[in-house]
């Protein structure tokens, strides 16, 4: 992914840069006079599963990387960076599963079909990883699901507003960042790198429009959510000021972003330095971390239009 991106993000970038833990940062120079230094975040990473052990009947036991439900891990295909493709089984019924705490795979394995250690280890060994099977499907109307929406639908918007708006008045760092689903350990790096005036997370947040979700206001097809706040960060209120005017100015949908549960790169950014002003635009998912995320079309064409109005934004007055 960071080589697609680099090779996309050449035409328009003034410098490309990767920093040691493999995030990748994409500089365009701003025109204008008054400009400020927009730092704008999207992870590469996605949820997964790291081997810990194989037993010698070739079940392969696992840990999670980043936050995976068991409920819907459960008989999912994952595979492995080779290729290789298992089921996710348990060794007790369904319904005796834990739901959360540091054991809640204890009782899960990986079947790859094969019988014995010996032949499990031919090709797969303790500290590969996996992540769901999950292929991109368009669905009714003008909605798609797929695996990794999270956060691979927020590189694709800060990447393609940028190409759309080719030289931007201020200047803009285009951070493709790694390791956020594991603690936004990318996310705090880059903006250390960087020590931009302005932060923006642009990523998932979840749904409240279904049963089951989280209670809340965010619904699919509303337009582009505008982060006020989440267990990590609270947005900065004239930075929210300033993206609900230009929403409203330039006709983009969009809705307030309050959730209880979750966060993002802009947590870290926050902390970075003497502090940074912050601000999210995520696109409301259903069913995020797991095999079959639900996203609307439009809500994506949303959120670009809205990075594109916010670099060329006047931020004299903040």
């Amino acid at each position: 992914m960071p080589n697609e991106i680099a090779n996309h993000g050449a035409p328009i970038a003034d410098e490309i840069t990767t920093d040691p833990n493999g995030s990748v940062i994409v500089y365009i120079k701003g025109t204008g006079a008054q400009k400020k230094r927009i730092e704008l975040a999207a992870h590469m990473d996605e949820i997964g599963f790291q081997v810990i052990r194989i037993e010698e009947d070739g079940r392969i036991l696992f840990k999670e990387l980043g936050s995976c439900w068991t409920f819907t891990t459960y008989q999912n295909r994952v595979q492995f960076r080779n290729g290789t493709v298992g089921i996710v089984a348990s060794t007790v019924q369904p319904d005796k599963l834990s739901a959360g705490g540091f054991g809640k795979y204890e009782n899960c394995y990986i079947d790859i079909g094969l019988h014995t250690k010996a032949e499990v280890e031919k090709l797969v060994s303790v500290g590969d990883v996996a992540s769901y099977v999950g292929p991109w499907t368009p669905l009714a109307g003008d909605y798609l699901t797929a695996k990794a929406i999270d956060n691979r639908v927020g590189c694709y918007m800060i990447l393609q507003a940028l190409l759309n708006v080719g030289k931007p008045k201020n200047d803009v760092y285009l951070a493709f960042t790694v390791q956020e689903e594991v603690g936004t350990r990318g996310g705090q790096v880059t903006a250390q790198r960087i020590l931009p005036d302005i932060g923006v997370a642009v990523d998932v947040t979840p749904s409240s429009d279904r049963p089951g979700d989280l209670v809340g206001s965010n619904t699919l097809g509303n337009g582009a959510a505008i982060k006020i706040s989440d267990t990590h960060s609270i947005s900065d209120e004239g930075l929210v000021e300033k993206s609900v005017a230009l929403c409203e100015a330039n006709g983009i949908p969009y809705q307030k972003d309050v959730i209880y549960v979750g966060g993002t790169d802009a947590g870290a950014m926050t902390l970075v330095g003497g502090g940074i002003r912050t601000v999210g635009f995520s696109v409301v998912t259903r069913y995020t971390h797991g095999p079959n995320a639900i996203v609307h079309t439009g809500d994506i064409d949303a959120v670009i239009a809205l990075i594109e109005a916010f670099v060329n934004a006047d931020f004299s007055d903040l």
